[in-house]
């Protein structure tokens, strides 16, 4: 499924630079995330949380997933037990942060496909960049990735549209040339923060109804996500 949202995208020149979320976008990470926080849990004498309630916690980098696991299991949030808690919690995780995670079919070939057209691709996370370039190495998807930007990259993570507009310098794109693919209400927010167009892969770790994220196009198979680009193009430089 593919659709152009029928309100014009803001006008550019058409995109040829297509930065990409991680998490829930290219790559089904929760599972390992999921083994990492229940590690960690053990560690400190919990039960592990269920899959679902982890994905729930995906989105806004590591340490709001650490500070929602705590919350979870009663143990204190604060900044203070959150600081202490959360180099033992990057060791589990970074030790394994591509396990068990897999590619959502067809992303290989969409940016071969993309590259092949002459986009820039890159990659904008809340994953800290040591795991995130980890996992698109050990996908088979590093030769695509032209510039990565972290959770930890900067001094602010997403919805600040820094990162996103970090990426868009790493390869050299005007803002106006750049469009960003994600699969979450963070994503999205990112994009209209940073004045780009998103498009939405709707098979992704989203918490709200697709009517109530903002985007200019949607997609569940990436199959069509070349096409889908394509007519984005001649729609931002009509």
């Amino acid at each position: 499924m593919s659709l152009v949202s029928p309100s014009p995208a803001p006008p550019g020149t058409g995109p040829r630079a297509i930065v990409f979320d991680l998490d829930g976008t290219l790559v089904d990470s929760v599972p390992d995330l999921h083994a990492a926080t229940a590690t960690f849990l053990a560690e400190r004498g919990h039960a592990p949380l269920d899959l679902a309630t982890v994905i729930g916690f995906v989105g806004n980098g590591v340490p709001v997933l650490l500070e929602r696991v705590l919350r979870a299991v009663g143990e204190a949030a604060d900044a203070e037990s959150l600081q202490a808690a959360l180099p033992r919690f990057n060791e589990i995780y970074g030790a394994a942060p591509a396990a068990l995670s897999k590619l959502y079919p067809g992303v290989a070939e969409a940016l071969a496909a993309l590259a092949a057209d002459g986009h820039a691709l890159g990659v904008c996370t809340n994953k800290p960049e040591g795991p995130a370039r980890r996992i698109i190495e050990e996908m088979g998807i590093a030769g695509f990735i032209a510039a990565l930007t972290g959770g930890d990259s900067l001094a602010v993570r997403k919805p600040d549209p820094a990162p996103l507009r970090h990426t868009a310098g790493l390869l050299q794109a005007e803002l106006t040339s750049v469009v960003y693919v994600g699969d979450s209400e963070v994503d999205a927010a990112t994009a209209a923060a940073a004045g780009v167009p998103f498009v939405l892969f709707t098979e992704g770790y989203r918490k709200s109804p697709v009517a109530e994220i903002t985007h200019q196009a949607i997609f569940d198979d990436f199959a069509v996500l070349p096409d889908l680009v394509a007519a984005l193009s001649r729609d931002l430089a009509s």
